[in-house]
C-alpha cells in the first residue's frame, strides 16, 4: 500500500470529536473481549467445568488475538485499513452468536480463538492506522483515547453482559454482543474516509517478514515496550478472571448482577488513562510506565482482604494503574518505530495478547494450587518484572 493509501482519516475532525470516535471504535472493537469474564461463573456451571478450566477457555481469544497480530505484522503494508477494520468486525458476529449455542467446552473455547482472530485484526490495523495518521504531538492522545475506549469495553461490557445473562439468559447475552460487532463495523465504514488509489503491491513473503521483524527487534527499546505489554495482560487478565470466582464465595457471596456491578471500578481508569499523553510528554514513556505499574502493584495487598471495599479499591487501582502503562506502552511503539508500524503495533500486540494467555493459564494454576493469594502473589512478580523492562523505554 501507498502512503497516501494508508493515512486515511477518520471524517470527524478536531481533538474532542476525533478522542471520542477513536474511543468509540475502541470499544466496540474489543467489547467481547472482557466481556465473558462477567459470566464465567455462570458458563463453569453451564460446562460443569472447573475454574482454571473455565477461565482458559473463556480467555482462549488471547491465543487468535497473538496470531491475529502477527499475521498483520507480516501483511499489513497490504491491508486497506478501513476495509480490514470493518470486514473484521462483521465476520466477528458469527462467533460471537455462536458463543450462545456452543454444545461443550471445546467447541466454546474453539470460537473464542476465532472471536481473537477478528478482534486482533481489527485492532492492530487501528493502531497501525492511528501511527500512520497522527504526528509525535498528537500521537499519544491518539493513542490514549484508543486505550480508554478499551477501558470502556471492560466496564460497559461487563455490566452489559451480567445484565443480559441475569435477564434473558447467556444466548441472549452473547446474540446481544453479535449486535454490537455488527455497530463496530459500521462505525469503521462510516468514520474512516475510502484509503486514497494504491499502487500495486509487491507480494509479500518470508524476506519480508523477517526484514521488517528484525528492523523492529533490534531495538532494545522497543523490545522491552513489548515486554511490557506480555506482563501487562499476563497480570490484568489473571487477577480480573479469576477475582470473579473469589467475589462469589464467602465472605463476599455476590450474585451475578451485583458482580458485574463490581466492574464500575473501571471508572477510575476511564479518567485516568486519557492523561496518559500529557504524562508522556512531561516525564517521558519511561516514567509513564513506572506511575502505572507503581499504582498497579499498590493494590495487591489490598486484594487480599476479606472486606468487599478494600477489595474494590484494589481492583479499582490495579486497573488504573494498568491501563495508565499500557497507554503509554502503546503509543511507545507507535512513535518509536521505524521501519514498519504495522509489523511494530503487531509485534506488540501478539506479545500483549500471548501474555493474556500465559496469564489465564499459569495464574490459574497458581489459584487451584495456592488460593487467590498465590494469583496475588504472581501478579506481584510479573509487574514486577515490567517495572524492570520500562528502564528502557526512553531514548
Amino acid at each position: 500500500m501507498s502512503a497516501s493509501a494508508s493515512t486515511a482519516a477518520p471524517r470527524v475532525q478536531g481533538g474532542l470529536g476525533r478522542s471520542v470516535v477513536i474511543a468509540l471504535m475502541a470499544f466496540l472493537t474489543l467489547v467481547d473481549l472482557f466481556a465473558t469474564q462477567a459470566i464465567l461463573p455462570s458458563l463453569a456451571r453451564r460446562y460443569d467445568a472447573e475454574p482454571a478450566v473455565m477461565g482458559t477457555a473463556v480467555n482462549a481469544c488471547t491465543l487468535g488475538m497473538a496470531l491475529a497480530a502477527l499475521g498483520v505484522a507480516l501483511l499489513g503494508g497490504r491491508l486497506d485499513r478501513r476495509r480490514g477494520v470493518a470486514r473484521s468486525l462483521a465476520l466477528l458476529a458469527v462467533p460471537t452468536a455462536l458463543l450462545g449455542i456452543a454444545p461443550d467446552l471445546g467447541s466454546f473455547a474453539a470460537l473464542r480463538v476465532c472471536q481473537g482472530l477478528l478482534m486482533a485484526t481489527a485492532f492492530t490495523l487501528t493502531l497501525a492506522h492511528l501511527g500512520e495518521r497522527f504526528g509525535a504531538a498528537e500521537a499519544a492522545g491518539a493513542f490514549a483515547a484508543y486505550v480508554t475506549g478499551n477501558v470502556g469495553s471492560n466496564l460497559v461490557g461487563r455490566l452489559v453482559s451480567a445484565a443480559l445473562a441475569d435477564h434473558l439468559g447467556i444466548t441472549a447475552n452473547f446474540l446481544g454482543f453479535a449486535l454490537l460487532n455488527l455497530a463496530g463495523a459500521w462505525l469503521a465504514l462510516a468514520m474512516i474516509r475510502p484509503a486514497a488509489q494504491s499502487s500495486p503491491r509487491a507480494p509479500v513473503g518470508m524476506d519480508r517478514m523477517r526484514a521488517a521483524w528484525r528492523a523492529e527487534f533490534a531495538d532494545p527499546a522497543l523490545r522491552a515496550a513489548f515486554g511490557i505489554g506480555f506482563c501487562i495482560l499476563f497480570a490484568f487478565i489473571g487477577s480480573f478472571t479469576y477475582v470473579n470466582f473469589v467475589l462469589v464465595r464467602p465472605p463476599f457471596g455476590l450474585d451475578p448482577m451485583a458482580l458485574g456491578f463490581v466492574y464500575l471500578v473501571f471508572l477510575p481508569a476511564m479518567l485516568t488513562t486519557p492523561l496518559a499523553g500529557r504524562v508522556v510528554q512531561r516525564i517521558g514513556a519511561r516514567g509513564g510506565a513506572w506511575a502505572g505499574l507503581a499504582v498497579a502493584m499498590a493494590a495487591l495487598p489490598l486484594l487480599l482482604m476479606p472486606m468487599l471495599p478494600a477489595v474494590l479499591t484494589g481492583l479499582a487501582l490495579l486497573g488504573a494503574g494498568s491501563f495508565l502503562a499500557q497507554a503509554v506502552a502503546t503509543s511507545f511503539v507507535g512513535r518509536a518505530a521505524r521501519r514498519d508500524r504495522a509489523a511494530a503495533s503487531g509485534l506488540y500486540l501478539g506479545a500483549y495478547f500471548a501474555g493474556g494467555l500465559a496469564g489465564s493459564a499459569a495464574l490459574g494454576a497458581a489459584f487451584q494450587m495456592w488460593g487467590w493469594a498465590g494469583c496475588v502473589i504472581g501478579v506481584g512478580i510479573v509487574l514486577g518484572l515490567a517495572a524492570l523492562l520500562a528502564r528502557r523505554l526512553d531514548r
